[in-house]
Order: structure tokens, then C-alpha cells, then sequence
């Protein structure tokens, strides 16, 4: 086997084909290749690539998709700076795994994998590379919320106690004080997908994350890759455009991929004038109908998991973060770093923890 590092984006281009070889089925969706070619586009310079590839004679056996971004020490996977979602290695069988491994480590860079899934075979092939050549360390990730379909789910309010599905109806009612109220699940093409994504961003941009700033209409980096990671997603037909309209005006939107037979949220977002009537709530409600209906096994939720959706699911698939540390100068030193740095976030975290107890003594406290 010979291993090539792919630094860019011309010899990442044509990796395609035997990329997209290698993502059948497809686990996640930020395992394909339209995702790493948008992020690689959006987010990187010529040279900033680190994608190692494992080649067995004319074919490409497995591919770790990898970055170091100019300024840092490290490795991580592509497009983890600016999203943090769950990623993982690509390989054609588990034979090939440690001589991918192997590769990783044989960068001698360290490396930083945010949020590979619990269930990766690739923290234990990368322990075993890093015998005797350095030190792995990890721990557990920020888990994905999941829920998992059976026809039952056609009725989601059936699927909740008395006091959910009354907030529910009420949400309901309230919209339906304001106008007509539809949803829709669109499939689009790439001559209709334009309008319905300008929709989308708008509808997000009239919502807290306009007001914040962080709307996918006023970041130029996100804004882009969202552009053409959707432009890519049409054109394989796994695109999925979710509105919620009231009175005619949307209301809340999901931008959502269907792939390996699940259902994937990757961006929500609601008008703030409607929020009386919890316009995402009713969206999602129509969207999990939609796709128990359509008889896809799961929806996940992207992100990590937050209050509002513990509404809908307990479901959590696990994660770990993996820390690589070469030997030598830049791993010890990227390891000191990382353990002043979490040593002082625990710090903080418990200060913060002793002073909100204190404050919650002196307000509970006669005066």
C-alpha cells in the first residue's frame, strides 16, 4: 500500500470518484465528499490540506480528511473549526484501517479530532499507531441527538404527555389566529433552488441568530459553504427544504439532507414575529410526520444537544475527542498547552460554580 497527502484543491477534485466509492452507504453526511469539497473551498488556502490517502495498487483503499490551518500547531479534521460536527475516516474495509492510522501519525503533527463517533474503529487503530511514536489521549465528545422512526411517529403529538401536546395545540391555535397555516418538504432542483434558499436564509436572518449576527445571510464564510455544499446536495437530489408558512409568509425553515435512509437537520431557524407561536416547534412536528411517513428509519439533530430538542428525544449518539501527541519539541509542547488550557477552564468553571452559590445564598438570605 502507498499512502499520498492531498494539499490542494485541484488533486482534491479529482478524488471524487473514488471518494464517492468509498461513502457507500454513507454514515454521516460530513463524511461525503460534497461536504469536504465545500469546506475545503470555503474555509482553506493552497497548502492547508492534510488529507492522507491510502492507495492499494489503482485504487484509493481509505482517506483521513485532514487540515492544518495556517497559524496552528496541529491537525484536524476539515471544516472543524468553523462547524464541530461529528466526522470520521473513510476506509474500504477494517484491514486498511491501521495503515491509515499509521499515516496519521507518521504526519508528525499533533492532532486534534473534536467529535468522532463512540462507535469509530479509528481510536483504537490510532492508540495502536501511537505506541512507542507519541501519546493519544481521549475522552468523551458532546453527543448528537437522534430520533429513531417507526410509523407510529406519523402521529408525533401521540408520542408525548398531556402537557407537550397541549403546548402544542396551543401553538397551533395561536397560528392559525394569524392565517392559514401549511408546511411544505421540498425537493429542489437546481433551477428552483436559488429563491427557496435565499427563503431559507431569510428566515433564519429575521430570527436571535440575525440579531446575533451568526445567520447564515451575514457570514461570508458559513454563508458560502452553505451555498455550495446545498448547490452540491441538489445536484445528488438529497437536498431537503422545510417551511413552515403562515398566512402565506414563512415562518421557520430546516435545511436538511436525506441520505442513508435518515433525515439530517443541519440548519433551523424561525421569524421572530411569529415566535408567539413557536413556529419551529410546529415545523419540526410536521417534519418528523414527514419523514415517519416517507418510512426513513431516523432523524438526527446536527449540533449539539440543548434544551429545546430534549423536548423531542432523549436519544444521544456518543462521542469522543481524540488528542494526538507526536514525540518530540511541537508534541510536547501542544500537550503542555492543552493541559494549562483545560486545567484552567476547570478552574474557571468551578469558580464560576462557588460564586453562583454564593449569590444564590445572598439573595435567599433576609435582609
Amino acid at each position: 500500500m502507498t499512502i499520498r497527502i492531498i494539499q490542494n484543491q485541484e488533486d482534491l477534485n479529482k478524488l471524487r470518484p473514488a471518494w464517492v466509492q468509498l461513502e457507500r452507504p454513507p454514515h454521516l453526511p460530513m463524511q461525503q465528499f460534497i461536504w469536504w469539497q465545500a469546506c475545503a473551498s470555503a474555509f482553506t488556502q493552497n497548502g492547508e490540506l492534510r488529507i492522507v490517502v491510502v492507495e492499494e495498487g489503482n485504487d484509493v483503499v481509505a482517506i483521513a480528511p485532514l487540515v492544518q490551518p495556517a497559524g496552528k500547531a496541529g491537525a484536524e479534521m476539515l471544516g472543524a473549526s468553523q462547524f464541530s460536527e461529528p466526522t470520521d475516516v473513510l476506509y474500504a474495509n477494517e484491514d486498511v484501517l491501521p495503515v491509515l492510522a499509521e499515516a496519521i501519525v507518521g504526519l508528525r503533527i499533533p492532532l486534534s479530532l473534536r467529535r468522532v463517533p463512540a462507535d469509530s474503529l479509528l481510536p483504537n487503530a490510532l492508540a495502536k499507531a501511537y505506541r512507542r511514536r507519541g501519546m493519544l489521549i481521549a475522552r468523551p465528545g458532546n453527543p448528537w441527538p437522534w430520533i429513531t422512526l417507526d410509523p407510529s411517529w406519523a402521529e408525533p403529538e401521540s408520542k408525548f404527555n398531556s402537557k407537550r401536546r397541549a403546548y402544542l395545540h396551543r401553538a397551533r391555535r395561536i397560528a392559525e389566529e394569524l392565517g392559514t397555516v401549511t408546511s411544505e418538504v421540498v425537493t429542489p432542483t437546481p433551477a428552483t433552488l436559488q429563491p427557496l434558499l435565499e427563503k431559507a436564509f431569510a428566515v433564519e436572518a429575521a430570527g436571535w441568530k440575525g440579531k446575533a449576527g451568526t445567520a447564515l445571510a451575514l457570514d461570508p464564510l458559513r454563508g458560502t459553504f452553505y451555498r455550495r455544499y446545498t448547490a452540491a446536495a441538489c445536484e445528488a437530489g438529497t437536498l431537503r427544504l422545510c417551511f413552515l408558512h403562515i398566512n402565506g409568509r414563512a415562518a421557520a425553515m430546516q435545511i436538511a439532507i436525506e441520505t442513508g435512509h435518515r433525515l439530517w437537520l443541519m440548519k433551523i431557524g424561525y421569524n421572530d414575529k411569529f415566535s408567539a407561536c413557536s413556529p419551529g416547534n410546529l415545523l419540526m412536528q410536521e417534519t418528523i410526520r414527514h419523514a415517519a411517513t416517507r418510512g426513513l428509519s431516523s432523524i438526527a439533530f446536527l449540533g449539539e444537544m440543548e434544551p429545546w430538542k430534549e423536548q423531542w428525544t432523549q436519544e444521544q449518539n456518543r462521542c469522543v475527542v481524540l488528542r494526538g501527541y507526536p514525540l518530540g519539541f511541537r508534541g510536547g509542547i501542544r500537550l503542555a498547552t492543552d493541559v494549562a488550557e483545560f486545567t484552567w477552564h476547570k478552574l474557571m468553571n468551578q469558580t464560576s460554580a462557588i460564586c453562583r452559590k454564593a449569590l444564590r445564598r445572598r439573595v435567599g438570605s433576609p435582609h
